[in-house]
């Protein structure tokens, strides 16, 4: 008979609607020569010594832990590096409807994490391995769900086109690495529930080059364009990133 206590199971709630706790905005930029392809190589060859910010968060799920891996691409277009996310569908298991890196499951026919994340950025959206050149790992990050996740940084050279995997991938879009590089976009929200609490960040984008198609008048004052709500486990690892370039 498992010992294992049950676990309260996580009621249903819209992220956006959740309260800040806290706001970020003291804590300054990532300077904009530390957003460049080369300089992001040389970090991760000569790490400075810094910690990650959030490393695991509360378990809300009764599933066995299973090793996992997202690649974070970092496109390198005119104007600077973009972050390439995916929207997941809603008909997924886990996560569905959230903004993602590119990633899933560890698979026993992979050579190791960064084969994995390679593997369902092709999977997923595509991606090809010859437009990507890996340049080092983000600390490990174990989300509610029990994924051991393991984020692998790569930069992606223009020329690509992407084929998005119906099942599992709803859109994909690119949000500049210096906008998410600014503590000023992240948010810190708080949800309280049976006794618990849960804490994560959000890091909001609205896409001014996507059209709101069939949404109607746009509120006065109401920023235009599309917004991306990037939060919990992806928003985690973005603001570990942003830890690591800024130390």
């Amino acid at each position: 008979m498992s010992t294992t206590p049950s676990l309260t199971p996580l009621p249903l709630f819209d992220p956006r609607l959740v309260p800040v706790r806290a706001e970020s905005s003291t804590l300054p930029p990532v300077p904009r020569d530390r957003l460049s392809a080369e300089a992001l190589r040389q970090r991760f060859q000569h790490p400075p010594p810094w910690q990650p910010e959030v490393r695991q968060e509360p378990r809300f799920a009764d599933r066995a832990p299973a090793a996992a891996a997202v690649l974070v691409p970092l496109v390198e277009r005119p104007g600077g590096l973009t972050v390439l996310l995916t929207e997941r569908t809603t008909n997924l298991s886990t996560h569905s409807g959230q903004v993602a890196f590119p990633g899933g499951k560890v698979d026993p026919e992979d050579a190791d994490v960064t084969a994995a994340a390679l593997r369902e950025a092709r999977e997923e959206v595509d991606l090809r391995p010859e437009f990507t050149e890996v340049i080092g790992q983000l600390p490990v990050y174990v989300t509610g769900t029990q994924f051991i996740v393991t984020p692998v940084v790569a930069l992606v050279r223009p020329g690509f086109v992407l084929h998005l995997n119906p099942s599992e991938v709803a859109q994909a879009f690119e949000v500049p690495l210096a906008f998410l590089m600014d503590p000023a976009h992240h948010r810190r929200h708080r949800l309280e529930w049976d006794g618990h609490a849960r804490e994560w960040y959000s890091m909001p984008y609205i896409d001014a080059a996507q059209a709101s198609v069939g949404s109607g008048e746009t509120p006065r004052g109401a920023p235009e364009g599309v917004e991306h709500f990037i939060w919990g486990a992806t928003a985690g690892m973005l603001r570990n990133l942003y830890r690591f370039l800024s130390a």
